[in-house]
C-alpha cells in the first residue's frame, strides 16, 4: 500500500451558526484531509504538533480511531492545544477567530525514509509560518529527495494578506518543490492577482506543474504540460464549506493512488484518468459540505471500502 504523509496544523474547531454552537470538531486543513484519507482505507502518517493536555488527548484519540498514524506528532508540555472559533454565514462559509498558545520550542520532528511510491500533502499558513519554516521545509525537502510526489495547497486567505510580501517567497519556494499545486481562485487572486488558470500556468513558479484551480460551484480547472480540462461541480445543499478544499485534496490523492499515478507518470496521466481522479476529489468535497463535519462521513467511506472489495 502506498503511504500518504501530511504535515499541518492541529486544533479544535468550535462551529457557530445563527448565534448557536453547532459542533466541536478536530480541525486543521491537513488534519481534515488525513482523517478522510484514513477513513477511506489509505495508509496515512500525520506530522503535526499539539499539547500534552486534554485537547491534545482528544485530537490524538480521534486521529488514531480514524486510522491516522500519530508517531510523528510533536506533543509539547508548555502551551495549550490551539482552538479555532468558526462562524458560518448563510452560505455555510466560515470566518475564524484563532486562540493559540504555542511554546517557544516547536515542531520537533524526525524524518521517515520517503520513496517514489509515497505522497506528501502540505500547505496553508502552517506551510509558510516563519516560526516553524525550517522544520516544515526539512520534511518537504526529504520527500523531494526521496522521490515522493508532493501536493501543495497554499490555502492563503485574506486575514494574512497584509503579510503577503513577507510570506510570498515561502509560497513560491513551496510551489517550486511541488509536483501538483491545488488552489482556490481566491488564493490565486490574493497571491498573483490572477484567476485564469491558463494565465497562471505561465507564471514561472507554476510552469511544468499540474495546476488544479477550484472555483466553488463554477467547477474545477486543470492545466498541465500535456493536458487541459474543465470539470463541472455537482449541485448540493451546502451546510458548511469548512472542510471543502481539504477534502478535495483528500479525494485528489485518493484518486491518484487508485489510478496508480506516480511522479514519473504524472505528466502522462490521460484525460480519462484525470476525469476519474477529479471525480473522487469533488465527491469527497461534496460529502463534507453537507454536514458540520470536517471530513467525509463514515457512510461515504464505507461505500468507498465496499468498492475496493
Amino acid at each position: 500500500m502506498r503511504k500518504v504523509y501530511a504535515i499541518g496544523e492541529s486544533l479544535i474547531d468550535i462551529i457557530f451558526s445563527q448565534g448557536d454552537v453547532k459542533a466541536a470538531r478536530p480541525g486543521g486543513s491537513m488534519l481534515n484531509s488525513s482523517i478522510s484519507m484514513g477513513r477511506a482505507g489509505m495508509e496515512v502518517i500525520f506530522f503535526s504538533e499539539f499539547g500534552k493536555d486534554q485537547g491534545g488527548d482528544f485530537l490524538s484519540d480521534f486521529l488514531e480511531k480514524n486510522h491516522v498514524q500519530t508517531g510523528y506528532i510533536h506533543r509539547y508540555e508548555k502551551g495549550k492545544t490551539a482552538l479555532a472559533l468558526a462562524f458560518l454565514n448563510e452560505k455555510g462559509d466560515a470566518s475564524y477567530d484563532f486562540h493559540k498558545s504555542y511554546p517557544e520550542d516547536r515542531l520537533k520532528l524526525r524524518l521517515p525514509e520517503f520513496t517514489p511510491n509515497d505522497i506528501l500533502l502540505f500547505g496553508s499558513f502552517f506551510g509558510i509560518d516563519p516560526a516553524i519554516r525550517e522544520a516544515v521545509l526539512s520534511v518537504v525537502r526529504a520527500a523531494k529527495k526521496g522521490g515522493a510526489m508532493i501536493v501543495y495547497d497554499p490555502n492563503f486567505r485574506k486575514p494574512h494578506a497584509h503579510q503577503l510580501e513577507e510570506l510570498r517567497p515561502f509560497m513560491l519556494e513551496n510551489m517550486d518543490l511541488a509536483h501538483i499545486i491545488r488552489a482556490s481562485h481566491e488564493d490565486m487572486e490574493i497571491i498573483f492577482g490572477e484567476t485564469s488558470v491558463k494565465k497562471l500556468a505561465q507564471i514561472p513558479h507554476l510552469q511544468k506543474k499540474v495546476l488544479i484551480l477550484t472555483r466553488n460551484s463554477e467547477g474545477v480547472f486543470l492545466e498541465s504540460p500535456e493536458y487541459s480540462a474543465t470539470f463541472t461541480a455537482p449541485e448540493i445543499e451546502v451546510i458548511s464549506t469548512i472542510g471543502a478544499g481539504d477534502n478535495f485534496n483528500a479525494g485528489l490523492i485518493y484518486g491518484l493512488v487508485k489510478e496508480n499515478v506516480l511522479p514519473k507518470t504524472l505528466v502522462n496521466t490521460s484525460g480519462e484518468q484525470w476525469e476519474t481522479i477529479i471525480g473522487y476529489a469533488t465527491a469527497f468535497a461534496s460529502d463534507v459540505c453537507m454536514s458540520y463535519d470536517n471530513y467525509i462521513s463514515t457512510e461515504f467511506a464505507y461505500k468507498l471500502l465496499l468498492m475496493d472489495k
